[in-house]
């Protein structure tokens, strides 16, 4: 019998490798079958991740285009002023709501402070071409199916810190 100590660190790489290889190949052939979408719920609800079809996990691939030029967010200035802080901008939405699912309720009200007229010229000034009306309907549908479907998160079990003691005035 040979010492496991004694076998080279690349030997037992490939050794412990092959063994996780064919104990998933044996595993998925003994197992019984798991439906991938109960399987994906079960994994992600807590996380507020809904799942995506076919044709969306395609358009994904165009939404992360944006290259953070900021040429969209020119002449935005008086609705991210009237938002009072709903809404700061089209670059952060293209940014972070096209990157984020359990953030899109947050998105969906930043896009109510968007028309698809806007969206559509912004599209015309954006050099890569970002889908960006797509993008909002995508956040407005996932935002929806989230409310409907998922549960809401699940309450913070963090102990709310007391107050700092106010200083003494002199």
């Amino acid at each position: 019998m040979v010492r496991w100590r004694a076998v080279p660190p690349r030997i037992k790489a490939i050794l412990l490798l092959a063994w996780a290889v064919i104990r998933t190949v044996f595993r998925r052939l003994f197992s019984a079958r798991v439906d991938g979408l109960a399987r994906f719920r079960d994994n992600y609800a807590a996380d507020r991740l809904p799942p995506v079809t076919p044709s969306e996990r395609q358009e994904l691939v165009a939404f992360g285009r944006c290259i953070a030029c900021g040429l969209c967010d020119r002449g935005e200035s008086s609705r991210i002023a009237g938002s009072a802080g709903r809404y700061r901008g089209i670059m952060p939405l293209m940014l972070a709501a096209s990157r984020s699912m359990p953030d899109f309720h947050a998105a969906q009200l930043s896009f109510s402070h968007v028309s698809d007229q806007v969206l559509e010229q912004k599209e015309q000034l954006c050099p890569t071409r970002v889908p960006m009306r797509k993008i909002a309907h995508f956040v407005r549908d996932k935002a929806d199916e989230l409310r409907r479907s998922l549960p809401p998160p699940a309450a913070s079990t963090k102990k709310r810190r007391k107050p700092a003691p106010q200083a003494e005035s002199l």
